[in-house]
């Protein structure tokens, strides 16, 4: 073979070698959610001493458009000098987003699940040390004709205590590409819709929750706290986990 044809020849191996890398990079990266925030948390009732507890959510999301399906990532977190303990965190949805697994946690029953969600699991946790995190694979669907909202509270092992919550929380998106492979929602932003002429404010935001329940408030450091109630103990047989809701009162007059 003539120098000129192997000149030739072994560019076009390096031109394929490196489309092959720049794809296979794109690929890696397509499904990275970007830095985890803890923006829309809130702490509650005071944690044991030595103990502090928070949650992180991704800053960026992406909702399939044809499927709807979109992964989160839900951490929690203990920052504090001392071990928590048995701690349990919920993931719950509202609106447009609702949660259709958690990897390792209960499905909390529909009769069971906070005034206006529409789905929700609860992971139990038997410790989490100090400086230690857990990470949860969530699998949702997000319907981009409605906003939609996640929340996370994290509570001791028999629910009358939330130590933390973040949220409900809004993902979302001020320019929706419906005619894209995907649409990136953003944390802390109000969904737009991207059916055309729909009512934001007006249109159908069920989300499958249930009907007639009091609008619930947005969470943030001067919000009032989403009255989730308190988790009952959790009974586990034959590997099945029961999950009995009951209503939290009130632990203080303001936020």
């Amino acid at each position: 073979m003539s120098s000129r044809r192997m000149t030739i020849a072994t560019g076009s191996l390096l031109t394929a070698s490196f489309s092959a890398v720049m794809i296979f990079s794109f690929s890696a990266g397509a499904d990275d959610e970007g830095p985890m925030i803890g923006k829309g948390g809130k702490a509650v009732d005071k944690a044991p001493a030595g103990v502090e507890l928070t949650t992180l959510l991704p800053e960026k999301i992406e909702v399939d458009n044809s499927s709807q399906e979109t992964p989160i990532t839900a951490t929690v977190k203990n920052g504090g000098t001392k071990d928590s303990g048995e701690i349990r965190l919920l993931v719950v949805g509202f609106d447009g987003l609702s949660v259709k697994g958690v990897e390792g946690c209960a499905e909390i029953a529909e009769k069971d699940l906070p005034e206006g969600s529409n789905s929700g699991f609860a992971c139990a946790i038997d410790n989490l040390a100090a400086g230690k995190s857990k990470s949860y694979a969530v699998d949702a669907t997000f319907d981009l004709k409605k906003e939609g909202k996640i929340c996370l509270p994290v509570q001791d092992a028999d629910g009358k205590k939330t130590f933390w919550q973040q949220g409900p929380v809004p993902f979302g998106a001020n320019n929706p590409s419906p005619n894209a492979p995907a649409t990136p929602l953003l944390l802390g932003t109000d969904n737009s819709p991207v059916t055309p002429g729909s009512d934001k404010a007006g249109g159908d935001k069920s989300g499958g929750g249930k009907s007639g329940g009091k609008e619930l408030p947005k969470t943030g450091p001067a919000d009032r706290i989403l009255p989730l109630g308190a988790v009952g103990a959790a009974l586990i047989s034959a590997g099945a986990a029961g999950l009995w809701w009951t209503q939290r009162r009130p632990q203080r007059s303001g936020s």
